[in-house]
């Protein structure tokens, strides 16, 4: 990773946005851009955005099935398989 290469100032993005739109898309790398020294924004190609949605709503999942299992609110699995079994035979 070059973290050096990934921070660019807002008047870079101004002049090069093509540029910095074929680094990210050809890097997978997010670009952090500033103004007056500061963070203001993350440009990200579309791929990897995608990817980091995908993995937050697994780890989301993940955190509710937790808090269920916390709170007790568990169904056996044949349980579940017959509910199922139930809802297929009503819809056909």
């Amino acid at each position: 990773m070059h973290i050096t290469n990934d921070i660019k100032p807002v008047t870079y993005l101004k002049a090069k946005a093509a540029d910095l739109l074929n680094q990210i898309n050809d890097t997978h790398r997010p670009v952090l851009i500033i103004q007056n020294g500061e963070p203001r924004a993350v440009l990200q190609d579309p791929k990897s955005y995608e990817e980091m949605r995908n993995a937050l709503r697994l780890l989301k999942m993940l955190a509710i099935g937790e808090d269920d299992i916390h709170k007790g609110n568990l169904r056996s699995q044949e349980e579940v398989f017959n509910d199922l079994e139930n809802l297929l035979k009503k819809q056909s």
